[in-house]
Parts: C-alpha cells; sequence; structure tokens
C-alpha cells in the first residue's frame, strides 16, 4: 500500500469516524431529552391521577349525601 493510498484510506476513515462521532452526540442528545420529557410526563401521570382520585372522592360523597336526602324525602302520594 503506498502512502498516498494510506493516506486516502485514513482520510476516509477519519470523515466516517467523525460522521458517527456526530451521530452519537446526536443521539445522546436525544436520548436526555427524551429522558427529560418521560420524567416530565410521570410527573404529570401522577399529578393527574391523584386529581381523578380526589374527583372520584368527592362524586362518592355527594353521592352518599344524595342518597341520604332522598331517604328523607317524603314517599308522593296520588
Amino acid at each position: 500500500m503506498t502512502y498516498q493510498h494510506f493516506s486516502n484510506y485514513s482520510q476516509r476513515m477519519e470523515n466516517e469516524l467523525n460522521a458517527l462521532e456526530g451521530k452519537l452526540a446526536q443521539l445522546i442528545q436525544a436520548s436526555g431529552k427524551l429522558r427529560a420529557e418521560n420524567h416530565q410526563l410521570r410527573q404529570e401521570l401522577a399529578h393527574a391521577l391523584s386529581s381523578n382520585r380526589q374527583c372520584s372522592d368527592k362524586v362518592e360523597s355527594a353521592k352518599a349525601r344524595l342518597e341520604k336526602l332522598l331517604i328523607t324525602l317524603p314517599e308522593k302520594q296520588s
């Protein structure tokens, strides 16, 4: 292998390595963004589930109160 041929080969290899390095940097950046987004979504989900439980509790409480009121109402006589 001549020096010129080796130099060409070496330059191509260097270019490929640089391209791979750039792609790897992009992948690492995307992974970090996705990790942060995933964390945010998990927090939002936990908040939504908590709010949903509170709403369900309020509905059940209102239902129980209405049932008590219905029991105390006199029946309609025709």
